[in-house]
């Protein structure tokens, strides 16, 4: 029998529709936060003194850190709820954000982005966990997605009005700035949110059936139930859909992109952060496409979204780095907008971690599945650092399109991989489900 709970709430009322625009406007800012060294990271190796394999290293330490966070975090959703998770989550990175207006060197500037990482694994788990208690199942997905989609106006903010209050003001008035953002939403959300309806004295469950998620709910989350999450195939494969999707847009925009575009490519400041842009929107109009798809097509999302979107990705990054000269306008911007496929592919790993995990591992799970594009993205985030002090093209005095030719190789081997493993994890899934014979058969 599946197990299932009744609506928090037949119709959410204004109280649901607060807290949600609150715990949004929260991702909002935990986005910006998270992209805001790489809509500046030229000016960020210049303040330091940072050769590439340096600059790589701080985005590397905040996503390993938000990587490692996932299962600790939704320990902690199950125990407390999302109101004094979030509120924690937003105070990190304020500090974060505070330390970095005011490191005056490289080791504290990564003690920065350790805070920021820390904060920003929090916020998203929550929020969908107040989509789960306070909205109706029925609405729950469309929630989640426009969650998704609205969150990702953080990387705009990031890459427009805090570049042009760096290129007006100073380094530590911006990131001072964005930590005093932090310290308002830190009360705000201590203010507002709240874990569930009076009413309920609880959280919400998940029906197994429909694998709608309301609420992401499970027993102790020790070493046992990873083991037993990743022993099935279905865990496995949302894991490796995870890691191969979103990995190249996240190094792109999170750090190498803007070095790339400008001083690679040669293009000015405004028209490299028109293409990110096009990357940012491209996933927000693409998601509620390919979730929609995603519905449909239960049984054949590897086949027919995931890895068309892994193979777009190859292709235009291919194409881009080939060329022997740079490239034209318009292929840099459809290299953007075939890494916007990316965010909302990367979301069907979800749906198969709720589908093939019953609701007492769920949160250990989706964990584990977090993990898998944040991974990927810091060893592409390292590996081209690397490729480029190599080189001897590590400093922004001395970088250029051949070094970052050589660099941009890196992701392809990652990509490579992760299409095998999801190829092996659809068969023995299939086989599990009873869709597929086992061999021998």
């Amino acid at each position: 029998m599946p197990q299932v709970s009744h609506s928090p709430v037949s119709t959410p009322g204004w109280r649901a529709w607060l807290i949600w625009s609150v715990g949004v406007a929260a991702y909002v800012l935990a986005i910006t936060n998270r992209t805001s060294l790489g809509a500046v990271g030229v000016e960020a190796a210049d303040r330091f003194q940072a050769d590439a394999s340096t600059l790589a290293l701080f985005a590397v330490v905040q996503l390993a850190v938000y990587g490692g966070m996932q299962l600790p975090v939704g320990i902690l959703l199950d125990r407390f709820g999302s109101r004094p998770i979030m509120t924690i989550g937003m105070l990190l990175m304020a500090a974060g954000q505070l330390t970095m207006a005011l490191s005056p060197s490289i080791g504290i500037a990564i003690v920065a982005r350790v805070l920021l990482g820390a904060g920003d694994a929090a916020i998203f788990p929550a929020v969908l966990r107040l989509v789960a208690t306070w909205f109706p199942a029925q609405r729950g997905p469309l929630m989640v997605q426009f969650t998704g989609i609205i969150g990702q106006a953080g990387q705009l903010i990031a890459l427009v009005p805090v570049a042009a209050l760096l290129h007006a003001t100073t380094w530590t008035i911006t990131f001072g700035s964005i930590a005093g953002l932090g310290v308002l939403f830190t009360i705000l959300v201590a203010l507002v949110i709240r874990n569930h309806p009076v009413e309920r004295g609880a959280d919400v469950t998940v029906n197994t059936d429909t694998g709608v998620v309301r609420v992401v709910t499970s027993a102790i989350d020790t070493g046992v139930g990873i083991r037993a999450a990743w022993a099935h195939p279905g865990t496995r494969l949302a894991f490796w859909s995870h890691f191969t999707t979103p990995f190249a847009g996240t190094a792109f925009v999170l750090l190498w992109g803007m070095p790339f575009l400008t001083a690679a490519e040669g293009l000015d400041a405004a028209h490299a952060a028109g293409i990110i842009s096009v990357y940012v929107v491209a996933g927000m109009l693409l998601g509620p496409i390919i979730g929609d798809l995603s519905r449909r097509l239960p049984n054949y999302r590897s086949l027919a979204l995931v890895l068309p979107a892994v193979g777009v990705q190859m292709a235009a990054w291919i194409s881009v780095i080939a060329l022997p000269d740079t490239a034209p306008l318009w292929l840099l911007y459809l290299l953007a907008i075939a890494l916007g496929t990316g965010g909302p592919a990367s979301m069907i790993a979800f749906d198969h971690a709720r589908t093939h995990n019953p609701t007492h591992r769920l949160s250990t799970a989706t964990g584990v599945t977090n993990a898998g594009g944040f991974i990927a993205a810091l060893i592409a985030i390292f590996l081209i650092g690397l490729a480029l002090d190599l080189q001897g093209a590590g400093t922004p005095e001395t970088y250029s399109l051949e070094a970052f030719r050589i660099a941009f190789l890196m992701p392809i081997p990652l990509w490579i991989i992760g299409t095998v493993f999801i190829l092996v994890e659809r068969k023995r899934t299939r086989v599990r489900m009873g869709l597929d014979p086992e061999r021998g058969r």
